[in-house]
């Protein structure tokens, strides 16, 4: 027998494109009930064709809904409880609209449009009870603007947003202070392995510092160092390898600031599986990493081969339909890969006009670029796999991507999240902003923000002043 709805209780009517952004949001409003009106059953219907993430989200959710119809003893007029689908924090019921509500027609919802129908929904359900909260949930601004216009409560699906704003993202770096070591020096411990100087501290800070954050301080003796360990009030600091000397070059590039450096510390540790950096345009992401990639790949014989793949969102109007294959396809959105090996083709100045198109050739043949819509089902065993301009997936799709890794596979995400293309995307519920919060302090993942721009005093000057 369900339970009969409250006053307490809220009714959250969902929009489309919640659902198609995530299949799993009818569950997410705990002891609240969910109304999902015809119109979005449509929507969901004509959109169910294709192999695409939103087709395949909308299929799921029609799943989803059949599960939940199926019951024994369903009852549409007095709702189908949630939780029997295994979802036991969902303990509020699932409406479907089964009648035609009656509504005044106002000039504001003139016409046949879905918006313009949900909207209609909602403001009926509001009126037949008047004591109960009914919120609709969308993604969509332009029809939360609307709602309120007409006097419904609406928000977004905030779920699976990660953070409220982006500047409490974790950056990997933490400046110390100047009285650190006067608060922390006391049981110092310190030992050396494999060439790095490692300390055992003591101290106030160490129960906040986290697993492979990067600690700091400048001055007459700079000091920079890893976090390798914490447990409790002590933790264990170890030294950087010093990635802005020549001698320790990476294909022939040198860390040109401190973030830099901590960055290639990250790319070049094979320990580590997984490693996120985020930063402006300019900061040199792309370019490290290819670099640590192909010296761990041609030098080391680390991993048998590099992986480049992206989102395929264009800034501008799309060129349509490409001709070729999964390769020479994905070759426009590229530039950027292009780019960077022309920098790192030309720093051996020794190797002639032949050394450098033998070595290009040699780089090309070991760099495999992939589409992110054939990437379901594969597993990568021994690759260095970068994906590039990340801030553009949702945290499903990253979750998709990273569960590919095999074996002595090293995934590096790349993006800036102040430059997201995909539509109902944010900062916050940015699949790049997910995995940075989510692989924090975990022993075999790292993440840096890069700070400054190296490209040129141009662009350095434009990110300033435009």
């Amino acid at each position: 027998m369900t339970r009969k709805a409250t006053t307490t209780s809220k009714l959250f009517v969902l929009d489309t494109n919640v659902l198609m952004h995530d299949p799993t949001s009818l569950f997410q409003f705990e002891e609240h009930d969910v109304y999902v009106p015809m119109v979005v059953l449509e929507e969901l219907d004509n959109n169910k064709k294709g192999m695409t993430e939103v087709a395949r989200n909308a299929r799921q959710v029609s799943r989803f809904l059949d599960e939940l119809v199926r019951q024994p003893d369903a009852d549409m007029t007095m709702g189908l409880p949630l939780g029997v689908t295994g979802q036991r924090q969902a303990t509020g019921n699932l409406y479907l609209q089964t009648e035609t509500l009656v509504l005044e027609q106002t000039s504001a919802l003139a016409g046949m449009k879905a918006d313009n129908q949900i909207l209609g929904v909602a403001l009926a359900l509001q009126r037949r009870s008047p004591k109960r909260p009914v919120i609709l949930v969308t993604k969509d601004i332009n029809m939360r603007i609307k709602a309120h216009a007409l006097g419904i409560q609406a928000e977004d699906y905030t779920t699976d947003k990660v953070l409220e704003d982006s500047d409490l993202l974790y950056t990997g770096s933490r400046e110390l202070g100047h009285d650190f070591w006067d608060l922390h020096g006391g049981n110092i411990e310190s030992w050396q392995e494999q060439g790095r100087t490692l300390y055992r501290i003591e101290g106030p800070l160490c129960s906040q510092l986290l697993v492979n954050e990067f600690v700091w301080q400048e001055g007459d003796r700079p000091f920079f160092a890893q976090v390798r360990s914490r447990d409790g009030k002590t933790a264990v600091l170890q030294t950087l390898k010093d990635y802005g000397s020549q001698r320790n070059n990476t294909w022939g590039i040198v860390a040109a600031n401190r973030e830099q450096n901590f960055a290639l510390n990250l790319l070049m540790d094979p320990e580590l599986d997984f490693v996120t950096l985020l930063g402006q345009a300019g900061t040199g992401k792309t370019l490290l990493t290819l670099a640590a990639g192909l010296m761990q790949t041609l030098e080391y014989k680390i991993y048998n081969e590099i992986i480049m793949t992206r989102v395929t969102v264009p800034v501008g109007e799309d060129i349509g339909f490409l001709p070729g294959t999964e390769e020479e396809k994905m070759t426009p959105w590229m530039g950027a890969l292009e780019d960077n090996l022309d920098v790192l083709n030309r720093t051996d100045d020794e190797a002639g006009d032949w050394g450098r198109a033998a070595t290009r050739d040699l780089i090309r043949s070991r760099i495999k670029i992939k589409s992110l819509n054939f990437m379901r089902g594969r597993t990568f065993l021994n690759k260095y796999l970068i994906i590039d301009e990340a801030q553009n997936l949702t945290p499903k799709q990253m979750k998709t991507l990273i569960t590919r890794a095999g074996p002595g596979t090293k995934v590096v995400c790349l993006g800036n999240i102040a430059q997201i293309d995909t539509p109902y995307l944010t900062e916050g519920s940015s699949g790049l902003t997910y995995v940075v919060d989510r692989f924090k302090d975990w022993g075999h993942s790292g993440h840096i923000t890069l700070q400054r721009g190296e490209r040129s005093r141009l662009a350095e000057h434009a990110s300033e002043v435009l």
